[in-house]
């Protein structure tokens, strides 16, 4: 998300975590001024995916979704339909929604896929039945991972779990209003 606001200056980025501790950092460096780094652009809301502020509703043109865990990532392969939909209900009409989703048979995730193909077609499938289409589904290039910009993406990319979990670049469009 600082990657985003940094990248586009006009663009309100918004990031949203159900850990403060989270985001604690990103946030204390983006109120910087703007001469020592700062980035104006960003916004840091605490919150759980299942119960965004309703202030948010409907107004991202663009949600992303980058390597989650625990009940976001149960959410987005269709075994918590309410973080799904409080995904979902983040996305603007037309919007677009992106996942990064990278699952392993050693997480202990119990029936939920994880090889990319499985993976894709889970979330899919729990996203078209909130009203949105897949626009793309496939194996994400190492340069996709890297501009996630996460300390995840670092460890997949330089060995850390590389090998061990193929990462699924999930693009969907809102198409139900």
């Amino acid at each position: 998300m600082v990657r985003a606001a940094s990248a586009e200056p006009t663009t309100l980025c918004i990031g949203l975590d159900a850990n403060a501790a989270a985001m604690a950092e990103a946030s204390r460096r983006s109120a910087r001024a703007a001469r020592r780094g700062g980035l104006p652009n960003a916004l840091f809301v605490l919150a759980a995916a299942e119960a965004p502020p309703t202030e948010l509703l409907g107004l991202a043109d663009l949600v992303t979704v980058a390597f989650p865990w625990g009940s976001l990532l149960r959410g987005c392969l269709g075994a918590d339909p309410a973080v799904a939909a409080g995904v979902a209900g983040l996305v603007a009409r037309r919007g677009r929604l992106e996942l990064l989703l990278a699952p392993a048979d050693r997480d202990g995730l119990s029936s939920l896929p994880t090889d990319a193909e499985s993976v894709i077609a889970a979330a899919a499938t729990t996203f078209a039945e909130l009203g949105f289409r897949l626009e793309e589904g496939r194996r994400a290039s190492a340069a996709e991972i890297a501009a996630s910009g996460s300390s995840w993406a670092k460890r997949l990319l330089h060995g850390g779990a590389k090998g061990t979990r193929a990462v699924a670049l999930v693009r969907l469009r809102e198409s139900r209003r």
